[in-house]
This record gives structure tokens, C-alpha cells and sequence, in this order.
């Protein structure tokens, strides 16, 4: 009796294996998908209205304030797989405050690079035609991450006056306005530290030269340039009116400015100034207290500034604006010549019904 062969199993284990393999392979690409989405996929997207985008990460941000920026701005498809590609390139605890600009799509691995580089770009901070440093520290804040009170509190710091050598009614004589280049998260100290080592270099050995020519210190010159500053803003007047004041100054007369009594004021919307208002107690009030005031009456241009270093020759004491509101005065030399101007300008003011 033949004995019956038994039958191997060795085609379902084959097939097993097979599957068992097939399976791991699979998943094994899908995780190295996976893998490869959450890294190298884009993940920052740009509005369908924009073409670049700049994001500000605030000083002393936590990375749960970056994931709130980046999503208020429209820009984070996945928050999840930013925080996973985040946390094990360490960018969690590797924060960088700055503004940073985003032109493209982004995938979580180049996003990520950007922003632990610290690698922002600057702000333009550009201020001008500004009367107080309220309205400075205003206009710096708007452009910049310190805010206006901390830019206050570094302007009226005693340590920081006596380092500059100015003091609470002149500090804005530091400010030379232009264009600069700064960091946006520039601390409002920093800010300063920079602005005094433009005002520095501003105050070169020439124009110091000219200052001593003229008998005033830099700071004096500032204080008169606001005044040609308000007085002007046809800049190739403003020599004339320099010369015209310095001859009061050295005559010692009173230098009799209606835009100090506007500052002494307060209220820049003023057109007209009444006879009322020349009697009012400030310092500024060029009408009672002889020579410069305490401070300038605004951040005067270096235009201003270089019309006083450099005025022109003449021998005016007097002025009034022209009668036909062009912008630009009439000259005298005496107060008979200066009443005539005075009394067609007042008529203009009142054919206009300008009273205040």
C-alpha cells in the first residue's frame, strides 16, 4: 500500500512573506511621503491678492506667537506639520523677533531656515516737517517695534540729556531728518544710540566753522533753523530770512517770529496771529523774551539748517508774508517800510476772512 505524500505549505508562507513585504514597502514609502510632505511640500502660500508679504515677529515672542502671525496673515496651510518640522529643527526654542520678507511659496524646511537665521529686512525710517518729540516718538513707533512711550521715556532720561550735552527743550535738535536704515525690533535706547552718532557725523568740522562764524553754537543754529524752517517753505528764501534774523540777534532786538507764538500755542492750524496772542507767557514767545527760544519749534530740515550756516548777505530786519499768499515775503530794513508790508497783508487776511 502506497504511502500518501503530504502536502507542503510552503507556497501560502511564500505568499505571506511576499505580501508581508509588499505591505512593508508600501508603507514604507507612504511614511517616507509623509515624511517628505510635512519637510519639502510648501506650506506658506501667498494670497491670491499679494505677490510678497513681510511677517514681525515680536521681541520676546514664543513660538506659539509665530504660529499666530503666520496664520492671522493668511499664510500657513498646515499649522501641524510646521510645529513637527519646528520642533525637530529645535526653531521652538530658537526664536528670532524681526521682520522677514516672503516673496514665494515656502515648504516648512526653507521657512523654518528663514526664521531661525534672523536674517530680516531692514525698515526704511524716514520723519520730517514735525513740530514736537511727541510727534517724533508718533512717527518712529508707526515704523518701528518700540513704541512711543519707551522712545519718551529714553528722550527725557537724565543720563541720556547729559551724555548728549541737551536737555528737555532742545533734544529734538538731535534729530537730523532723513531716510535711515534700522533692524524693525531696534529697541528705542538703540534707535537713539544711532540717531546721536548721525547728529555727530552731521555736525562735521566745516559746518562747526560755519556756526562759530556766525557766533552760534550748534544747537543755537538748530533752535533759529526751526524758526526759518516755519517761517518758509520756499527754500531759496530761506537764506534771506537766516540773514534777517541774525541781524536782530546781533543787534539785540527782539526776534518778533509769529511761528514761536504759534508753538507757544500749541495749535498748528493757526493761519493768523492776533495781538491777543503776542502777549502770551512762554518762554518761546519771541514777541516779549529777546534772543533765541529754549528749544526749536520743530525738527528743522538740514535744508533749514544749512540756509542759517550759509545766509545770504542783506540788511532786512523786518518781514511779512506777500499779500498774494505765494509763499514768499516781503523785506524791509525799517519798521515804516515793514508797517506798509504789514497793513497789505492784513488786508489780504481779512478780503479772505482768514481771522484765526
Amino acid at each position: 500500500m502506497k504511502r500518501r505524500r503530504k502536502k507542503s505549505n510552503y507556497p501560502a508562507i511564500r505568499k505571506f512573506v511576499i505580501a508581508f513585504f509588499v505591505l512593508a514597502i508600501l508603507g514604507g514609502f507612504g511614511m517616507v511621503y509623509e515624511l517628505y510632505s510635512r519637510v519639502y511640500q510648501p506650506n506658506i502660500v501667498l494670497p491670491n491678492d499679494a505677490s510678497e508679504k513681510y511677517i514681525y515677529i515680536p521681541t520676546a515672542a514664543d513660538f506659539s506667537d509665530v504660529v499666530k502671525v503666520l496664520s492671522e496673515n493668511g499664510l500657513l496651510i498646515n499649522a501641524n506639520s510646521f510645529k513637527w518640522v519646528a520642533n525637530r529643527k529645535n526653531y521652538t526654542q530658537n526664536i528670532k523677533p524681526g521682520r522677514y520678507f516672503i516673496n514665494r511659496e515656502l515648504n516648512n524646511n526653507e521657512l523654518i531656515n528663514l526664521l531661525r537665521s534672523g536674517e530680516q529686512v531692514p525698515v526704511k525710517v524716514t520723519f520730517n516737517n514735525l513740530r514736537t518729540k511727541q510727534a517724533l516718538s508718533g512717527k518712529i513707533s508707526a515704523q518701528m517695534e518700540a513704541d512711543s512711550i519707551a522712545i519718551m521715556e529714553h528722550l527725557n532720561d537724565t543720563a541720556f540729556l547729559l551724555e548728549t550735552g541737551l536737555n528737555t527743550n532742545n533734544i529734538t535738535s538731535l534729530f537730523i531728518p532723513n531716510t535711515y536704515e534700522f533692524y524693525w525690533n531696534t529697541s528705542a535706547k538703540a534707535f537713539l544710540e544711532r540717531m546721536q552718532k548721525e547728529y555727530n557725523k552731521f555736525w562735521n568740522k566745516e559746518r562747526l566753522k560755519k556756526a562759530a562764524r556766525i557766533g552760534l553754537t550748534k544747537f543755537e543754529v538748530s533752535s533759529l533753523a526751526s524758526i526759518v524752517e516755519m517761517e518758509s517753505y520756499k527754500k531759496d528764501e530761506r537764506p534771506i530770512i537766516a540773514r534777517l534774523y541774525l541781524n536782530r540777534l546781533k543787534k539785540r532786538m527782539k526776534l518778533q517770529s509769529d511761528p514761536t507764538i504759534i508753538f507757544a500755542i500749541g495749535d498748528f492750524s493757526i493761519r493768523r496771529v492776533l495781538t491777543k496772542d503776542l502777549k502770551i507767557d512762554s518762554p518761546y514767545n519771541t514777541y516779549l523774551h529777546k534772543g533765541l527760544p529754549p528749544g526749536p519749534i520743530c525738527i528743522p530740515s538740514i535744508n533749514a539748517i544749512d540756509a542759517v550756516l550759509n545766509a545770504s548777505k542783506n540788511d532786512y530786519l523786518f518781514m511779512c508774508a506777500k499779500e498774494d499768499f505765494s509763499g514768499y515775503h516781503n523785506f524791509a530794513k525799517t519798521a515804516r517800510e515793514h508797517g506798509k508790508n504789514a497793513r497789505k497783508y492784513r488786508r489780504a487776511l481779512n478780503k479772505r476772512k482768514i481771522m484765526r
